[in-house]
């Protein structure tokens, strides 16, 4: 009985976490309140304060677990999450291992793109969420820092700036390319950023 109860918290928290990222997509992160959210998920204010005391701690969820999730970043106690496979990649820095976890990577863009956006709009407006994004992209920063680190590879002074220069393309990438006209395909595209990581990183 225990189990069944744990299993139905389980999967009432997930149907908050899904109604408020799908009414954040459709509406803004504005103007989407917590009633919104507790009646799409199929229940009630007092359910959904249950498991989230406000619409902002809903969010820094949905960065902390929905993005982590699709990204298989698991938590870490020096950066907050940790990417292993991105730390991997960038130790063997290889262009093959390099390409292959972009590849990978872009897979999830459809996913991860509306979170990113959504927590960047909710940050704008909501004081509980300053530089939400921003500290989250700094956890990926910190794996390729470790990932040069872990390899010996650059002055220890470059990795971290190596590690924000690639992040930043990486997700300017990501944000834009569904909507960008860079007269290049997927794949060159795709080419185009594993060789500037190759340039970076190697």
């Amino acid at each position: 009985m225990a189990n069944l109860r744990e299993a139905q918290k389980r999967m009432t928290r997930r149907l908050l976490l899904e109604s408020g990222l799908e009414l954040f997509k459709t509406k803004g992160y504005a103007a989407t309140t917590v009633d919104d959210i507790a009646t799409a998920a199929g229940t009630t204010r007092v359910t959904f304060y249950a498991y989230f005391p406000s619409r902002s701690e809903l969010m820094k969820a949905l960065i902390d677990e929905q993005l982590n999730e699709v990204l298989q970043r698991v938590r870490s106690p020096e950066h907050g999450s940790t990417a292993r496979d991105l730390v991997a990649t960038v130790a063997e820095g290889t262009p093959e291992a390099i390409m292959a976890w972009l590849r990978r990577t872009a897979e999830s863009w459809p996913a991860i793109r509306p979170i990113i956006r959504i927590g960047r709009d909710a940050a704008v407006i909501d004081p509980d969420l300053p530089d939400l994004v921003e500290r989250w992209l700094e956890e990926a920063i910190s794996d390729i820092e470790d990932g040069l680190t872990a390899a010996g590879r650059l002055e220890p002074h470059q990795r971290h700036f190596r590690g924000v220069l690639a992040m930043a393309q990486l997700d300017y990438v990501a944000q834009h390319w569904h909507r960008a006209d860079w007269k290049l395909t997927r794949e060159q595209m795709l080419d185009e950023l594993g060789a500037s990581w190759v340039r970076l990183l190697t």
